[in-house]
């Protein structure tokens, strides 16, 4: 039996090898697996074309997963460092990269990316759109618009962020309403100044049909963007975040009627307590399709460690039903992050992530805590170094303030007053020598 996409070949009961791959890393039941692809539940991010993908499965009840952001700007235009970043964070576990380049000639670079990364490789073509043609916003077409959302499937970019969700209505809506921080979202903004500048609707909505031939055709997955994310806390859960994501849903029906793999995108700048609850409305109002955060962000008041605010509220968030997190990194809202802006990031979102995973249960997502519980006991460096998230930073930690006496029982924080030294001693009649 043939089919279009990977949700398809789950509707028609094929098993595919991406399937079978991502069956045995999650070590799920592949007859499960596919029911949960056939309702739109788990998404396998696999354009036709990346013939390098390692692919991963998306979805609430699989182990959470990583994004990272990449991609060179006016101001940092350096393509060689941008792949130091790229193989930096696939070694570091992430499962997707999104290159968000705003500058120069983006093509080459997305197509080394599809050609030799393994990650899934994300992209926002309204970005792009300006950079490609080298024209200016107000005057591109819908139909450019469109024809770079088929240059990157054809480029071989498994997932695709379209902010397909604002409309007319959100300009009088963001008019009158009013917000602390209008619109946040790159992409959001550059429909917003499209729609006003033009008058005319929102090509990625008006033409959603068109752009859904071109996904399922490449089997390229939908990443609905969440133009109206919040931007501050005194924005989230407004009208125009509701109103959008209402609209996200109904266009997620109109994907899966296409066999289109859809995850939808949500905020941004949440306040810890409202977590929860936007992740049970956007389950309820898209019947389940991923969610994908940027953080939360739960406080405005951290740059330079937006990191740690963001993984506060990613592990809240992946705890409570989002598949999928979008790291932050110490230098958002400053400036391009670097080689150790992006280290940072993925460090803290996956430790937010592994978190997430052992609060909702993923079964033996807590083995490596229990190894890490078995080492320290035994006071095994070795060991724990081995379990540890980053083993690198660890060791050198350990090994620029070792105990005095070197001994290596113990940390020099507590040297012969450690507990668990003391409490191994006790508990075997050793004599505990602390003086």
């Amino acid at each position: 039996m043939n089919y279009t996409t990977q949700m398809d070949a789950a509707r028609k009961g094929i098993i595919t090898p991406l399937m079978e791959k991502v069956a045995e890393k999650e070590n799920m039941d592949i007859k499960v697996l596919m029911q949960l692809m056939a309702e739109g539940k788990i998404v396998i991010p696999a354009n036709k074309k990346h013939s390098c993908l390692n692919p991963e499965g998306i979805g609430s009840m699989l182990k959470t997963k990583i994004n990272v952001n990449l991609g060179v700007s006016r101001d940092c235009k350096d393509y060689d460092i941008e792949m130091q970043k790229v193989l930096s964070a696939v070694n570091m576990g992430a499962e997707a990269i999104m290159d968000l380049s705003s500058h120069g000639n983006t093509q080459p670079f997305r197509k080394k990316l599809t050609s030799e990364c393994p990650a899934m490789i994300g992209t926002v073509p309204v970005y792009d759109s300006v950079i490609h043609y080298q024209r200016d916003l107000s005057t591109l077409t819908a139909k450019d618009f469109i024809d770079v959302v088929k240059l990157h499937a054809e480029d071989g970019v498994d997932f695709v962020t379209l902010h397909c969700g604002i409309t007319r209505k959100t300009i009088e809506q963001i008019k009158k309403v009013g917000r602390k921080m209008n619109i946040v979202s790159r992409g959001g903004s550059l429909v917003f100044a499209w729609m006003s500048m033009t008058g005319n609707e929102n090509p990625f909505y008006e033409y959603f049909d068109e752009i859904l031939d071109i996904c399922e055709k490449y089997d390229v997955t939908i990443s609905l963007g969440d133009a109206c994310r919040p931007g501050c806390l005194a924005d989230a859960g407004d009208v125009s975040q509701i109103d959008e994501l209402v609209r996200l849903g109904e266009l997620t029906d109109r994907a899966w009627k296409h066999n289109v793999q859809v995850m939808v995108e949500g905020p941004g700048h949440v306040p810890l307590n409202q977590i929860a609850a936007n992740m049970q409305i956007q389950q309820t109002v898209c019947k389940g399709a991923p969610f994908y955060v940027l953080g939360p962000i739960v406080t405005d008041i951290a740059p330079g460690y937006d990191h740690i605010t963001a993984a506060i509220g990613g592990a809240v968030a992946a705890m409570n039903g989002a598949s999928f997190l979008c790291y932050v990194t110490p230098a958002e809202h400053l400036a391009l992050p670097n080689v150790e802006d992006v280290k940072q990031g993925i460090i803290a979102s996956k430790i937010a992530a592994h978190a997430a995973d052992i609060a909702k249960g993923i079964p033996n997502a807590r083995a490596i805590d229990d190894k890490m519980a078995d080492a320290r006991r035994k006071l095994d460096w070795e060991a724990q170094f081995a379990c540890a998230i980053d083993e690198k930073t660890a060791r050198e930690i350990r090994d620029s303030r070792k105990p005095e006496d070197d001994h290596s029982e113990a940390c020099s924080m507590c040297g012969k007053f450690c507990a668990v030294r003391s409490m191994n001693k006790a508990l075997s009649g050793e004599y505990i020598d602390i003086l």
